[in-house]
C-alpha cells in the first residue's frame, strides 16, 4: 500500500494558554485560527496559524494540569523560517529573553517557549 499523506498541525501541551497565545504571536507573528472548548471545560484546543501554510500549532491547555511539563531531553523541536534580517530577528529574540541556544558556525539559533519547548530559527529560503 502507497499512502499519500500532508501535514496538518503539531501539538503541545501548555499551562497558560494567554501566555503562550502572546509569546507564539509576539515571536513568530502567529495567530489564532479556531479554537474548541470542550463541554465541562477540561481542555482548550487552540490553533495557531502562520497566515501562509496550511500547517498549525495546536496549543492544548488542560484545566487540571498545575505543574510543569516533562519535556525530557528536549530533543524534538518545531523550525520557522523568519523573513527579514535575519539578525535583526535574532537581536530581537535576544531582547526577548528567549534565544536558548545557538550555533552561529551553523547559521541557526532556538528560542524557548514559555513551557520550555525548543523553536529553531532558521533565516527565510
Amino acid at each position: 500500500m502507497k499512502i499519500k499523506s500532508k501535514f496538518d498541525h503539531f501539538n503541545i501541551n501548555v499551562l497558560d494558554l494567554d501566555k503562550s497565545i502572546e509569546f507564539y504571536n509576539k515571536a513568530l507573528g502567529l495567530k489564532e485560527a479556531r479554537r474548541k472548548v470542550a463541554d465541562d471545560g477540561s481542555f482548550i484546543l487552540v490553533y495557531l496559524s502562520d497566515g501562509s501554510s496550511p500547517f498549525l500549532l495546536e496549543l492544548t491547555w488542560l484545566k487540571d494540569k498545575t505543574e510543569a511539563y516533562e519535556l525530557g531531553d528536549n530533543e524534538s523541536h518545531l523550525c520557522f523560517h523568519v523573513a527579514g534580517d535575519y539578525e535583526e530577528v535574532r537581536k530581537y529574540h535576544k531582547e526577548m529573553g528567549c534565544v536558548c541556544y545557538e550555533n552561529t558556525s551553523m547559521g541557526l539559533y532556538f528560542i524557548n517557549d514559555p513551557d520550555d519547548y525548543w523553536i529553531e530559527i532558521l533565516p527565510a529560503l
